[in-house]
């Protein structure tokens, strides 16, 4: 976090020079000691985000790609003669631990196209789905794999 605040630090002055650069560090401190009281923000946080930086990364790749390839299906679908939508609610546990990993896969499936996250609560999903192939096996899906790695 401390790096972050520095570079919007440098950003939001809109130029380098040493006198910037100097005073950067002090306000950095305070704002990163702000942060951490205030807040409850902690530097096992920001570990933790480091480890996992390389994982993000591929993630967001992998996202892109399945948003992508997602697309392509549902276009093909819609322009497909005789294509009637058969939609399907599908249940599902993924399976995974904490909040934070289970929001970022509801957020993930709604984001590709052809499915949404009707209701999540704990590792418990309800997905639509615009046919059924898409639900396919949404447990052990390639983001349920990527985010039980997470750290």
């Amino acid at each position: 976090m401390p790096v972050l605040i520095y570079l919007i630090w440098i950003v939001f002055n809109g130029r380098i020079t040493l006198e910037i650069l100097l005073l950067g560090l002090p306000v950095t401190a305070a704002g990163a000691f702000l942060l951490y009281k205030l807040v409850g923000y902690s530097p096992e946080r920001d570990i933790r985000i480091w480890k996992n930086l390389p994982l993000i990364a591929f993630y967001v790749l992998n996202l892109v790609l399945e948003i992508v390839r997602a697309a392509g299906l549902v276009m093909l679908a819609c322009v497909a003669p005789g294509f009637k939508p058969d939609p399907v609610l599908v249940e599902f546990h993924s399976g995974l631990e904490g909040a934070m990993k289970n929001a970022v896969l509801a957020n993930s499936i709604t984001l590709t196209p052809g499915t949404y996250t009707v209701f999540q609560e704990g590792d418990r999903f309800v997905v639509h789905c615009l046919v059924p192939s898409f639900a396919g096996d949404l447990a052990d899906s390639s983001f349920v794999r990527i985010l039980r790695q997470f750290v």
